[in-house]
């Protein structure tokens, strides 16, 4: 896939609503933006960071310290409870570690509960034993905690029903407001638009599309 993204940016604080058609490249954009692919040097600065000057291990540290990802399927480790799950960005990262209190365990169970997850066996429970809608909430506490500067969400409510649709991104709009982390939302789903302070139209972004 390819992109040519003149420029885009997200103030610190602000939500941005990305909407295209699928297989148009907003994932690619949301993994380059990541560092997950490799992107040249000058192309794309996050947290004042030249992404495509940094490598290896030195890029995968700055994105556990700097950036919270909700992915499309989750990618949660399916043998851990949902309350580890939450905690990993904290077992690799200083940074997300002392962000996310005196008691990151404490941390983890709040944004759990806020989540809709307050049933106490639902946090020790391993990941692959809970339903798709359950797992995506474990996937945006754990993109959550510790505050990262930026939250990257690709098609976070696919799994969701239309009434859950709208209290999921309230609180993940909200959740990012309390820590002042950067929302980037990608979705086709343009009901969504109302909850974030700007919308953006990737085929008009993407000239490689024109």
């Amino acid at each position: 896939m390819t992109l040519r993204i003149p420029n885009l940016s997200l103030a610190q604080g602000e939500r941005i609503f990305l909407f295209g058609p699928s297989g148009s490249g907003k994932s690619t954009l949301l993994s380059a933006i990541a560092g997950v692919v490799d992107v040249s040097t000058g192309a794309i600065l996050v947290a004042d960071k030249d992404l495509g000057a940094v490598r290896g291990g030195a890029r995968d540290r700055f994105r556990v310290d700097h950036i919270g990802m909700i992915f499309q399927v989750f990618n949660l480790i399916p043998w851990l409870s949902a309350l580890e799950n939450v905690l990993l960005p904290c077992t690799f990262s200083q940074r997300r570690r002392t962000r996310a209190g005196d008691d990151p365990v404490a941390t983890a169970r709040r944004l759990l509960e806020e989540l809709g997850l307050s049933d106490p066996s639902l946090a020790s429970k391993p990941a692959n034993q809970l339903s798709v809608g359950q797992q995506q909430r474990v996937a945006a506490a754990r993109a959550l905690i510790g505050k990262p500067d930026l939250i990257l969400a690709d098609e976070p409510t696919s799994a969701l029903d239309e009434a859950a649709k709208a209290a999921f991104v309230d609180l993940l709009t909200r959740e990012c407001a309390e820590a002042g982390s950067a929302l980037l939302f990608v979705s086709h789903d343009r009901s969504l638009e109302r909850h974030f302070d700007r919308s953006v139209d990737f085929l008009e972004l993407n000239r490689s599309a024109a």
